[in-house]
């Protein structure tokens, strides 16, 4: 019984990282508009900063600075967010499927860096070693999986608070007034660059998150653990399929476009009641406008 629960655990934990990081691209993607083809580009990020920053010393190996779990998870946290503000300025003037290539190919770059810079990450072999938070107090591995679990939970839970007060406020309106009409948007005064460029990092930070979390779940991170397939995972909100997983990936991504385009959860926008007089709507529409 005790097996089956910490398979469960496992799995459960897993999807709760991943799923952080698919809470960040949906404020890329489904509230901005922002098709960001990269997710791993960021995930690593924070995985290999965090693996630097908290990992233990090994010879001829750049890192192993030993800081505390949560200084580590940090500075990857951080260095996800520099990435994606570097990526960003380069990108975020492209639209659509341009942009979905040139991020693509910022995630293939970020593989064959992490793959060649032996002397920062470690090649091929990857980076192993992280000290597991309180796993030495806790002492049970069983009892320790199931407090990881409950931290992962707890982060998902937090994110997802963050993200609908967000999305709810005018902040999260502008956002959504980009993605449906960028004219529309400069001319009551917002400035579309900067807000996407805003949300582009701040999604990019929780796939850093997420990233962290995965690296120090297993205490190891390598390049094929990036590889471009994770993107197509989180889209797929991954499946743990054996070997016909990939074409299981690609079909429930057609479905879902066929099926449910605008998402599982969709957004709900409020209807406009038919008796609403020209002066009311007007009215309306003026005080959201100059709304901040």
């Amino acid at each position: 019984m005790i097996g089956v629960i910490s398979y469960l655990a496992f799995f459960a934990t897993m999807a709760g990282i991943l799923a952080i990081a698919v809470l960040g691209l949906n404020l890329q993607w489904g509230t901005t508009g922002l098709f960001n083809g990269g997710v791993v580009a960021f995930f690593g990020a924070g995985a290999y900063g965090t693996m630097i920053l908290g990992g233990r010393p090994e010879p001829g190996q750049f890192g192993g600075f030993e800081a505390p779990f949560l200084l580590a998870v940090a500075g990857g946290v951080g260095l996800a967010g520099l990435v994606a503000w570097a990526v960003g300025l380069l990108t975020l003037r492209l639209r659509h499927d341009y942009l979905a290539i040139a991020t693509f190919g910022v995630a293939v770059a970020f593989e064959s860096v992490t793959r060649n810079a032996e002397w920062l990450t470690g090649g091929a072999k990857g980076l192993r070693g992280f000290p597991r938070p309180f796993e030495a107090a806790v002492g049970d591995p069983f009892l320790y999986g199931l407090l990881f679990l409950g931290a992962v939970l707890e982060a998902l839970g937090l994110a997802w608070w963050g993200l609908e007060r967000l999305t709810a406020s005018p902040y999260g309106r502008a956002l959504r007034a980009i993605r449906e009409d960028e004219e529309a948007a400069r001319a009551i005064g917002k400035n579309p660059a900067r807000l996407r460029l805003q949300a582009f990092v701040v999604g990019a930070m929780l796939m850093g998150v997420s990233g962290a979390l995965y690296a120090t779940f297993y205490a190891f991170i390598r390049p094929q653990d990036l590889a471009p397939i994770l993107t197509f995972q989180l889209w797929a909100m991954q499946l743990y399929t054996g070997s016909i997983q990939y074409i299981l990936i690609g079909l429930v991504i057609v479905l879902m476009l066929l099926w449910r385009p605008e998402g599982l959860l969709p957004e709900r926008i409020g209807r406009r009641t038919p008796n609403r007089t020209a002066g009311t709507a007007a009215a309306t529409a003026s005080k959201e406008a100059t709304t901040p």
